[in-house]
């Protein structure tokens, strides 16, 4: 047998290290296809000269594609005979990824809790992705859940990872060299500082994308993320393919653009829970909430703590929990992260 069904729950050990395959070396191309399947605008990641101007040596890879790419490498061998990407927590960009990198990626398993059906059961993993260098660009923590192949195999020992609610200000990793002293609020296309943002303040970004089953199977493939409940229509029960979780998330923070423009880089996401599934033909829409802020050592540069909660089109404004106190049906993320921003 040389083919692979992929890692199911049993397969899965507390303590375990996995070398995930397939090391992939990025380029400019990818940052195009990214802005051609999310309405992505920010300036850092648009425009070399902007970035030289605020002290990096050109524009970045999008935070959020480096994310992408990681996560996809970790597919084949974490998530292929998943049922649901549940969340992510304690996730920190460590470094820029420039076009010509090669970024690969590593897994340990840290969790294990089957299900009270014995059907499938919850892996959580602490992931870090590498560029060529060997030196780290991303670490995070995710769980999913994913099917049993033998529903008679014994439950392992559950194993709940203790992690931390949020990721401090003074861990946050920032960009060498970053100055937005001289930054272009014109160029970026908002006036709105650091400071004009208060604890408490709500935005409606006001903007929708509807969500389209080839756009939302291109991006997947981009990303070169096999997980068979996004591509294949029997894997499900309902007949649905499920759209990516990554895909909500690089469009609620591209549709979050209207209102926070210079919410330029993220730096660290520290919750972040895919609360309904999205599906072809759902239309996205988001809000933000501000949390909290910071100061930084980086010139000109201040932290702002945001949650950007993705909804189905017709939610009730601001809408996130139901009576029950469960996440209201029309809501399909919940995420919590850190920001930088020109003071």
């Amino acid at each position: 047998m040389k083919t692979s069904a992929g890692r199911f729950f049993e397969d899965f050990a507390v303590g375990q290290t996995i070398v995930h395959a397939v090391p992939r070396t990025v380029s400019g191309g990818e940052r195009a296809l990214y802005h051609a399947l999310y309405p992505s605008r920010h300036a850092i990641h648009s425009s070399d000269e902007f970035a030289r101007r605020v002290g990096l040596p050109g524009s970045p890879l999008d935070d959020l594609m480096v994310f992408h790419l990681i996560l996809g490498k970790t597919v084949p061998d974490i998530s292929l005979n998943a049922i649901a990407n549940l969340g992510y927590a304690g996730m920190r960009w460590l470094r820029p990824v420039w076009p010509g990198d090669t970024l690969r990626a590593v897994s340990t398993v840290i969790g294990l809790k089957q299900n009270s059906s014995g059907q499938a059961g919850v892996v959580y993993v602490r992931t870090t992705g590498l560029n060529q260098a060997d030196q780290p660009v991303l670490d995070y923590v995710r769980w999913v859940m994913v099917k049993k192949r033998d529903l008679g195999a014994t439950a392992p020992p559950t194993v709940v990872p203790d992690v931390a609610p949020l990721v401090s200000a003074d861990q946050l990793v920032i960009p060498q060299g970053l100055d937005f002293t001289n930054y272009d609020f014109a160029m970026a296309g908002e006036p709105h500082r650091w400071g004009d943002y208060a604890v408490g303040e709500r935005i409606d970004h006001v903007d929708g994308a509807t969500v389209e089953e080839a756009e939302h199977m291109m991006a997947t493939r981009l990303w070169q993320n096999t997980a068979r409940v996004h591509f294949d229509a029997t894997a499900r029960p309902d007949g649905r393919r499920l759209v990516y979780g990554g895909h909500v998330i690089s469009l609620a923070r591209s549709l979050s653009f209207n209102g926070l423009a210079n919410a330029q880089l993220i730096v660290a996401l520290n919750a972040g829970a895919h609360a309904n599934p999205c599906h072809a033909g759902d239309t996205v829409r988001a809000w933000s909430e501000v949390l909290d802020t910071a100061a930084t050592a980086a010139p000109g540069t201040g932290a702002i703590r945001l949650r950007t909660v993705a909804v189905k089109a017709g939610a009730a404004p601001f809408a996130l929990r139901d009576e029950g106190g469960g996440y209201d049906p029309d809501i399909l993320l919940d995420m919590d992260y850190w920001a930088l921003m020109p003071v």
